[in-house]
């Protein structure tokens, strides 16, 4: 049997009625529940603003290591700016260890936030910190911004999508995501002429859960991402031409007591020789820092308590970036430990 992520049409939410709402929420509902990932189309970000992210990216990506590195943050609690290939292994964020990873990335968050509101003015330091601009290319910064702000547009009507599926008020998630934490990961996996093979079990991002409650993903053709089916298989998923992946987070997984999954996945090294690279961008809304997140009421009853106790966004965000990045086993709470 082929092997196939599911694809959800946003088209009728724009614009549609209460029905045709209710019919892209029940087709999410089923590909949530069984996969954990879905393929949107009518996502409505147009084109020029996916072509120019993906360009002002691929001119960053190729500045010489030198001037990348200028860009990197002077704190690793810090999810912005320059991450250089080996300096991460995703796997430690579910407590697995593995060689580094084998992928570089630029982070940003919001780019313009009110500093004398306290909610912010609390995490300006960590979650909220200024994003880390180089001085070239001129364009990245407009470029990733632009796109950001269209990623955040579909991840946060995504939540009112949850919602209706999850049988709740449409904008129920609201007060937990509407001043979410979020960043978005530009990342280049590219394996150049004349470099050595990978050491065993290395990839290029290791196997991991997300983090918060949604990410929104683009990605070229390149094939290379994997994720973990309800068989134990690793199987391959490359996105139909202008269609966005999404995939489900911890948070989301708790909040629906594993209705909804947030499937493993991992991004493998190429299996051709030669030089091989593959672009995607990650937009990764993680709630608000200070939401207490907890099993929804419609998705809990005397049958099925809930399975996971409540935690902080904010908390279980930071927790979880740091195993990957220093290395050592995260604590968080993890939703895969038994498909492992």
């Amino acid at each position: 049997m082929t092997f196939a992520v599911p694809t959800v049409d946003l088209d009728p939410w724009w614009e549609g009625d209460a029905a045709s709402r209710r019919s892209v929420a029940a087709s999410f509902d089923a590909a949530a529940g069984e996969f954990g990932f879905a393929q949107i189309v009518g996502h409505r970000i147009p084109d020029q603003i996916i072509a120019d992210m993906v360009v002002a990216s691929d001119a960053f990506f190729a500045l010489p290591l030198d001037r990348k590195l200028a860009a990197r943050p002077a704190d690793l609690t810090v999810n912005r700016g320059y991450a250089a290939s080996g300096t991460e292994a995703l796997s430690y964020s579910i407590g697995d260890a593995a060689p580094p990873d084998l992928f570089e990335a630029f982070n940003i968050g919001e780019d313009a936030v009110d500093e004398n509101d306290p909610f912010y003015a609390a995490e300006r330091h960590r979650l909220f910190a200024p994003n880390i601009w180089p001085d070239d290319p001129t364009q990245l910064r407009p470029a990733l911004v632009g796109y950001f702000a269209e990623a955040r547009r579909v991840a946060l009507a995504l939540t009112d999508v949850f919602a209706i599926a999850l049988g709740l008020d449409e904008h129920w998630f609201r007060p937990f995501v509407e001043r979410s934490t979020t960043t978005m990961r530009t990342i280049n996996y590219e394996r150049r002429s004349g470099e050595p093979d990978p050491l065993p079990d290395q990839q290029r991002m290791g196997a991991h859960t997300d983090y918060g409650v949604v990410t929104v993903l683009w990605a070229d053709p390149t094939p290379g991402l994997e994720i973990l089916g309800t068989d134990g298989e690793w199987h391959g998923v490359v996105p139909a031409a202008g269609a966005l992946l999404v995939n489900l987070g911890d948070l989301t997984a708790e909040w629906t007591n594993d209705r909804w999954r947030s499937t493993l996945h991992r991004v493998v090294p190429p299996r051709t020789a030669g030089p091989v690279r593959r672009r995607s961008t990650a937009f990764f809304f993680d709630g608000n820092w200070d939401a207490r997140i907890e099993c929804v009421p419609t998705c809990t009853d005397a049958e099925h308590p809930p399975k996971y106790q409540p935690v902080t966004a904010g908390e279980h965000l930071m927790a979880k970036l740091m195993g990957p990045r220093t290395l050592t086993a995260s604590d968080a709470l993890d939703t895969a430990a038994d498909r492992r």
